[in-house]
């Protein structure tokens, strides 16, 4: 389950919540009435990602340089705070450990800063100690760019259509035009062969196939077969 989570550039909220609970009963087993920590029943952004593990090596963090006993319980807050997610104890710091590496918390910021502009804020009072991580909800803002992007190919599908219709019904006024004006010019000439009929048959067949092609239909496959066939390909 750690190799697991590691490998994950980010997980849910929910899970790693879920996770933490886990972590905390354990601290409790071993502390006992040494460690007091609230932790919220339901999740504003539960579906916003987070990077995985951060809450324990947070949970760790405070255990370690922090004094736990029952006469000096170490108070853990976790709870979200617009779209941060805020990790805050109260400050009871082990004087033997100094002022520590402070190597997980960078790890934590780097590991952030390779996903989001966003940056991991660091607290510290005389009283308390909080960090708080970016929630992302990158899944969010994907779809959005989807939802405009399916918005864009649609509108510019449209336009095309209109294109097509526009020159379809462009070419069928020319064809009412000029057709009818060349067999008048045929009967002025009073011509013993009706020659008209060559450039209307050849004309108008040109048309028919513009018209089918426009309207997406086949006489062998049926209306609109070819998106019909796209579609289905696309979904498989």
């Amino acid at each position: 389950m750690f190799w697991s989570k590691k490998n994950k550039d980010l997980v849910e909220l929910s899970e790693e919540i879920k996770f933490a609970k886990t972590y905390i009963n354990l601290l409790k087993m071993r502390f006992e009435e040494g460690i007091k920590c609230s932790i919220p029943l339901e999740l504003n952004l539960a579906e916003a990602k987070i990077v995985p593990l951060s809450l324990q090596l947070l949970l760790e963090n405070a255990v370690k340089h922090n004094r736990v006993s029952p006469q000096q319980p170490l108070h853990i807050e976790i709870f979200e705070d617009k779209n941060e997610l805020v990790v805050k104890n109260n400050l009871q710091e082990k004087e033997i450990l100094g002022k520590g590496s402070k190597v997980g918390l960078f790890n934590i910021q780097q590991r952030y800063g390779l996903l989001t502009k966003r940056q991991v804020q660091i607290n510290k009072s005389e009283n308390y100690f909080e960090v708080r991580l970016p929630l992302l909800t990158k899944k969010i803002e994907v779809v959005k760019r989807e939802v405009t992007w399916n918005k864009t190919n649609s509108y510019l599908r449209a336009k095309e259509k209109v294109k097509q219709l526009k020159g379809f019904y462009g070419n069928l006024t020319s064809y009412c035009v000029v057709i009818p004006a060349l067999a008048v010019f045929n009967w002025l000439t009073k011509s013993d062969f009706p020659w008209v009929i060559f450039p209307a048959i050849g004309w108008g067949i040109g048309l028919l196939f513009h018209g089918m092609e426009v309207f997406g239909y086949n006489p062998m496959l049926g209306k609109n077969w070819e998106e019909k066939k796209n579609k289905r390909i696309y979904e498989t």
